[in-house]
């Protein structure tokens, strides 16, 4: 599949249907999950993407979630916002390297694995709602893109900032997390919640029969 081209009028249009900011999220299934996203050029005028922008960061924490990208509200652009300011406990944190990541728009990323270290962790998706399950991911990624200003960006990030912008960055190449994970991971939210959020998933591989794999 090939994405359609990106309209001003229809990007103005979605956005004038946010109330109190935020507009629906749209749901795995839906074909503009599963194309890849078209990149960010001149398709917006600076108004409209400032808009957008702020629709996605209410949208996102109000779902909430750590990420959003632009074709989880429709708009199959090449351009995501993240920001992980939760407080999660002092294990968790360790277990998972989860460090604060502060608010920020990523314009046409890409991200390359760094090294061969792994980890597996449960994760959940706004567009797939209601479920868990563990994916393994490169511990360390270099992520290059621009900023909302144009800005070149070449970084790396370790740990779950460096999950967040793959599972991000993959919204936007038409993949799901469901994708890569583990299927025999899978629980719904209620059942994660209750049994298995440990900062790691080592006990859920040993009762659910799965390959925690971290490598």
């Amino acid at each position: 599949m090939t994405p359609r081209r990106v309209h001003e009028d229809s990007v103005r249009e979605l956005l004038a249907t946010a109330r109190d900011g935020v507009v629906p999220i749209v749901v795995v299934g839906d074909p503009v999950l599963r194309v890849p996203a078209e990149p960010m050029t001149d398709q917006l005028e600076s108004r409209t993407l400032d808009r957008l922008v702020e629709v996605m960061r209410a949208t996102m924490h109000d779902a909430p979630g750590v990420g959003l990208a632009a074709p989880q509200i429709g708009i199959p652009l090449r351009i995501a916002v993240v920001e992980d300011m939760y407080d999660v406990g002092a294990e968790v944190a360790v277990a998972r390297m989860r460090t604060a990541l502060p608010f920020r728009v990523v314009v046409n990323p890409e991200y390359t694995e760094l090294g061969a270290a792994r980890r597996s962790f449960y994760e959940g998706c706004l567009s797939v709602p209601g479920y868990q399950a563990v994916v393994s991911r490169a511990e360390r990624v270099r992520l290059q893109c621009t900023d909302l200003a144009g800005a070149v960006v070449d970084e790396e990030f370790v740990g779950w900032p460096a999950r967040i912008f793959a599972h991000e960055t993959d919204h936007l190449d038409g993949t799901v997390y469901i994708d890569k994970a583990v299927t025999r991971s899978l629980a719904a939210n209620d059942v994660y919640a209750d049994r298995w959020a440990d900062p790691s998933p080592d006990r859920a591989a040993t009762a659910l029969g799965f390959d925690v794999g971290h490598g």
